[in-house]
C-alpha cells in the first residue's frame, strides 16, 4: 500500500526569494492589525467612566446572552452600570437593544425586567427588539429611535467597537466600558474583536441596511417627553 506524505512548501533558496516571504508576512500582519489600529484610534478619545461622563439624555446597554432566560453576568453588570448612571441623573431614558428572533429567547425584555427590579421605572426603558449585532443596534438607535447623542455602555474588550461603529452611524457616543474579571470569558472577548473589527470596518465602509430597518419607533421620544414632564 502506498504511503501519502504531505509535502509542505518549501521556503526560498534564494536571498530574494526570503526577502520576498518576510515583506508577504509582514503585510499581512499589517493588514491583520489594520481593523484594531483603527478602533483604538476612533474610539480613544471618546471613552469614560461612569463619574466623567457627560449628561446625556440617553444611554445604550447592548445584549450579551442569557443563561436560562435571565441575563448572563456580563449582560448583568452592563445593565448595573446603567441602572447607576439612571440614578446619578447621568441620563434618562435607557435603550436595550439585543436579539429576539425568536421567540424563547427575548433579550430586551429580560434586561428591562433586570433594570425595574433594581429600581429604573419601566417608562424609562426603551426596547430595541432587532439588536441582532452591534452595528444593527448603532443603525436602529439612529434611524429607528432618533439616537443622535449616547453613552454606550459595554465590557471593555467591546466598548471601542460600540463606539466607532455607533459614530459611523451618526450617534454621537462616549463610551464606559464595564470592568470584569479577566476569565476565560474576558479572554475569549477579546480575542473575538481582533477578527470582529475586520467585519466592523466593513460594514463601516459598505454602511449595510440592518437585518430588519422597519419604521421609526417613538419610544425615546416619548420617554424623553415623561423624563421632562416629572422633573417639571
Amino acid at each position: 500500500m502506498r504511503r501519502l506524505r504531505l509535502r509542505l512548501p518549501r521556503p526560498p533558496r534564494t536571498r530574494a526569494g526570503r526577502r520576498r516571504l518576510v515583506r508577504a508576512v509582514a503585510a499581512a500582519c499589517v493588514l491583520a492589525l489594520l481593523p484594531m489600529t483603527w478602533l483604538w484610534l476612533t474610539a480613544g478619545g471618546r471613552l469614560r467612566t461612569a463619574a466623567d461622563v457627560p449628561r446625556t439624555d440617553v444611554a445604550v446597554v447592548f445584549g450579551a446572552g442569557l443563561w436560562d432566560g435571565e441575563p448572563s453576568p456580563y449582560l448583568a453588570h452592563r445593565l448595573d452600570a446603567a441602572a447607576a448612571l439612571y440614578r446619578t441623573g447621568r441620563v434618562k431614558v435607557l435603550l436595550v437593544t439585543g436579539d429576539n428572533s425568536r421567540e424563547d429567547y427575548d433579550e430586551p425584555d429580560a434586561m428591562r425586567a433586570y433594570l425595574t427590579e433594581h429600581g429604573v421605572p419601566d417608562g424609562r426603558i426603551v426596547s430595541d427588539y432587532a439588536g441582532f449585532d452591534t452595528w444593527d443596534s448603532c443603525v436602529r438607535a439612529k434611524k429607528i429611535f432618533g439616537v443622535d447623542r449616547a453613552v454606550l455602555i459595554s465590557q471593555g474588550f467591546h466598548i471601542r467597537r460600540a463606539v466607532a461603529l455607533c459614530e459611523a452611524a451618526g450617534v454621537r457616543s462616549y463610551g464606559i466600558g464595564v470592568d470584569d474579571t479577566h476569565n476565560v470569558t474576558w479572554y475569549y472577548g477579546g480575542t473575538r474583536e481582533v477578527f470582529a473589527a475586520g467585519k466592523a470596518l466593513l460594514d463601516v465602509v459598505f454602511a449595510p441596511d440592518p437585518t430588519f430597518l422597519g419604521p421609526r419607533e417613538p419610544g425615546v421620544a416619548r420617554a424623553l417627553a415623561t423624563a421632562a414632564a416629572t422633573a417639571g
